[in-house]
């Protein structure tokens, strides 16, 4: 059983971890168009890029 997570988890806690500790979103170590890249600012900012349409909650 592979219970490897996909590699691009690593970049997304990270810029997570460098907003948290109030590091500047420039500060992404990674290359321009990169999908790492990609991966750390939707981390950093908390949302994917690729975010889907808004759908509305059901009743609970």
């Amino acid at each position: 059983m592979d219970t490897r997570q996909p590699s691009i988890l690593g970049p997304i806690a990270e810029g997570a971890h460098a907003r948290v500790i109030g590091l500047p979103k420039d500060s992404c170590p990674y290359l321009a168009d990169s999908p790492e890249r990609r991966a750390w600012l939707d981390g950093y900012d908390g949302t994917p890029s690729e975010d889907g349409p808004d759908v509305p909650m059901a009743d609970a």
